[in-house]
């Protein structure tokens, strides 16, 4: 019998409806808990392509979504990408009203890929979606970012507004699509989903219009859809927003911290009626890491031009309140990730590690680890383990003062968030999956 360790007991008492799994099972991006919290045990703290690695498989086409396990399985999303012609790609670019740098595609395959955990084999490569001349996505960005969902056999897949699928994870074949809740990302899709009961739920926050929607997941059909009701700026790409919400026990009663444009929204999951919504007081747009929270405050961060983390303190006799506000070096990609009292992030550019103080805001330390940073950092075996887009995964024991453990590079940009199971570190990175693991090269032989 597994037994929770105690910090994960505190989380899973907090999360209402969340997915149920074992030591062996990472069924949603950042975990069980959804909150980056493993119960991995005896994970290697050194690595590189010739050192503790069991096996590296090649993923074709370009997608950094992270890695969800279950069984004897390891499945992931990728876009298999046809190129528009020059010509063609200037004519759209042009087009459009994004001056970032595009992406800009003939066609478009998305897919599922699942991997054998203990060889790294493929054992199945499903055709979820097609799309012709699909929206531009910026360049830093992947037609298949947003994390899949595993649970009791079946992996839901979302790709924002090229559509949703339900794959049967015993026979590889597709139960159902939904490609008709469409939006204008701009940038392409980051948002990923959430099960919450009977319901997939998630964001659909675009430059032209902005919610939250959720499908039956037996069957793909729409339950309910909201539309956000908070005001927002004039200009579309202030509008948009791809983050992932969570759910959350309020008096006993679950409600979805969803955060958006310039808003953090609760909602019931049933029927998606508004509870409550909270103005940021600032500029909130374009915002993609994951929320975290405890049994009273809810963190997160908000805004790209000018990024502030929020402390909001939620409970039961109240609707949301901002506790206090941080503004130094605060990440809008890489998640947030709290241990015990103390929070931590990554800045995107130049690797500025900050620890605060959760209750407080207080600033513990700040420490650069260099890199620049996308992919959420994790909590796993007592360490707190944090890949940089150049392929650097550092190590650092948690508390309030700084201690680097290692770093350790691979081959190729990391943009996805590592997942950890029984012995072993699953990193994605932009060409390949690698399992880590203590003794990697004895345990290939076997």
């Amino acid at each position: 019998m597994n037994v929770l360790p105690a910090n994960l007991l505190i989380y899973a008492c907090l999360m209402i409806g969340t997915l149920q799994v074992s030591a062996a099972e990472w069924p949603e991006w950042r975990g069980p808990t959804a909150q980056g919290h493993a119960q991995a045990k005896s994970l290697p703290t050194r690595w590189n392509e010739t050192s503790n690695v069991v096996w590296k498989t090649e993923i074709p086409g370009r997608g950094w979504s992270s890695p969800v396990i279950g069984g004897d399985e390891i499945w992931l999303t990728t876009a298999i990408e046809q190129a528009a012609t020059p010509e063609e790609a200037e004519r759209r670019v042009k087009a459009s009203s994004n001056r970032q740098p595009l992406s800009v595609l003939a066609s478009l395959e998305l897919r599922a890929i699942a991997l054998d955990k203990r060889t790294g084999r493929v054992k199945h490569n499903v055709l979820l979606l097609t799309e012709r001349e699909p929206q531009l996505v910026h360049e830093l960005n992947s037609y298949a970012s947003p994390s899949p969902v595993l649970e009791d056999g079946r992996l839901y897949c979302h790709f924002g507004t090229f559509g949703t699928a339900c794959v049967d994870t015993r026979t590889a074949q597709v139960l159902w699509t939904n490609t008709t809740l469409r939006i204008s990302h701009e940038n392409g899709p980051g948002s990923s989903p959430v099960v919450w009961r009977d319901r997939l739920i998630f964001h659909l926050d675009g430059s032209d219009s902005q919610s939250i929607a959720a499908l039956d997941k037996r069957t793909g059909q729409l339950l309910w859809r909201t539309a956000r009701s908070g005001t927002l700026p004039d200009n579309p790409q202030a509008r948009k927003s791809y983050a992932t919400p969570l759910t959350l026990d309020v008096a006993g009663k679950p409600q979805l911290f969803s955060p958006g444009a310039d808003w953090l929204f609760g909602y019931d999951p049933q029927d998606g009626r508004e509870l409550w919504k909270l103005n940021y007081g600032s500029q909130g747009y374009s915002l993609s890491a994951r929320p975290v929270a405890n049994s009273n405050i809810f963190f997160t961060s908000i805004g790209f031009d000018a990024p502030e983390l929020l402390a909001i303190r939620y409970g039961n006799d109240r609707n949301p309140e901002i506790l206090w506000r941080y503004s130094k070096g605060v990440s809008t990609m890489s998640s947030l990730l709290l241990v015990g009292n103390e929070l931590y992030f990554v800045s995107d550019s130049g690797g500025i590690l900050t620890c605060l103080d959760a209750a407080t805001g207080k600033e513990h330390y700040r420490e650069r680890l260099g890199g620049n940073h996308c992919s959420s950092p994790i909590l796993a075996d007592g360490r707190i383990y944090l890949a940089s887009r150049e392929g650097v995964t550092s190590v650092i024991k948690p508390g309030v003062t700084f201690e680097l453990i290692s770093q350790n590079r691979l081959t190729g940009k990391v943009m996805a968030s590592p997942a950890a199971i029984d012995t072993a570190l699953f990193v994605r990175t932009d060409s390949a999956m690698y399992r880590i693991q203590q003794g990697g090269e004895a345990l290939q032989r076997n």
